[in-house]
């Protein structure tokens, strides 16, 4: 690893709070001067914006342009998106005008099947917490700017963790599904890298819905955060609280299934559902009572 800076000038779409506060990371934490570091597969990263100018800073293992512009997405028109949906209502596009500047990030897939089974029933501060536990005991130390950090842990590095010692860093019902999703994929019953090249968004779900603690909510989530699947649509609270309220409208928010507010999301947003969910929910989170 080694230490590196990059500063991109004028790059459409890049908030930092949209990007890192929209609910698809748990790594990243902002400072008191409204930077972000986030601890990602690569290594350190802090990332800081000044007038026009984004600053990428850390320690890391690869080139930080290759990180940077893959991770962060650089290579797509999220201004194509926000014009073909702004189009649809006025409800889409007052969600894009509070969240101009989400990108959805390309995380790692491992890290993500683990992150998301943490997430069942879980709030992101405790999230946040027991990755990190996680990490610490097992995961890579890296230095930087005289602060300790650690990579989420391998397949082989979790490994070594006993159901018992899942339950001692937090992780409650989830230890034994972390230990036998953990195990599937030790033992290749699910490969990873054959997942990472399917392109039809059921065979990946399909695939994914195999592991232990993985449903349909957390298949979307990963398939959208770290695969790229722009036509998955998570569906949590918010999502059904705001589906509702500005769609579906069901005087009764309990009645409204997972099924009706799909249909919905897949007729009005097609195969960016994704993309319009990450606007809706950060629109949601801020603006509607639950």
């Amino acid at each position: 690893m080694k230490e590196q800076k990059l500063i991109l000038n004028n790059i459409d779409c890049f908030e930092l709070d949209h990007i890192f506060d929209c609910g698809q990371c748990f790594r990243w934490n902002k400072q008191e001067d409204n930077s972000y570091i986030g601890v990602i597969s690569s290594g350190v990263l802090r990332v800081s914006k000044s007038k026009n100018n984004i600053i990428f800073e850390g320690i890391l293992d690869g080139d930080i342009n290759s990180i940077v512009y893959e991770y962060f997405d650089l290579g797509t028109d999220y201004n194509a998106f926000k014009a073909q949906l702004s189009v649809l209502d006025n409800n889409m596009k007052k969600s894009i005008e509070f969240g101009r500047g989400i990108r959805i990030l390309n995380q790692d897939l491992w890290e993500m099947i683990i992150s998301f089974i943490i997430s069942a029933n879980n709030n992101i501060p405790r999230i946040k917490g027991i990755i990190e536990r996680i990490s610490k005991r097992v995961g890579k130390r890296v230095e930087w700017n005289g602060t300790e950090y650690y990579l989420f842990p391998t397949v082989n590095e979790l490994s070594q963790l006993s159901i018992a010692n899942l339950r001692e860093l937090g992780t409650g019902f989830r230890d034994k599904r972390i230990f036998n999703t953990t195990q599937m994929i030790l033992n290749n019953e699910i490969n990873l890298k054959n997942l990472e090249k399917l392109d039809d968004t059921e065979k990946i779900r399909e695939e994914l819905l195999k592991l232990d603690g993985v449903g349909e909510k957390v298949a979307d989530c990963i398939m959208l955060f770290a695969l790229k699947r722009f036509d998955s649509f998570p569906i949590d609270v918010w999502v059904r609280r705001v589906m509702n309220t500005l769609y579906i409208h069901n005087e009764d928010e309990t009645k409204v299934s997972k099924k009706d507010i799909k249909e919905t999301a897949n007729n009005l947003f097609g195969d960016i559902q994704g993309v319009a969910q990450q606007y809706l929910f950060y629109w949601a989170r801020s603006n509607l009572k639950i």
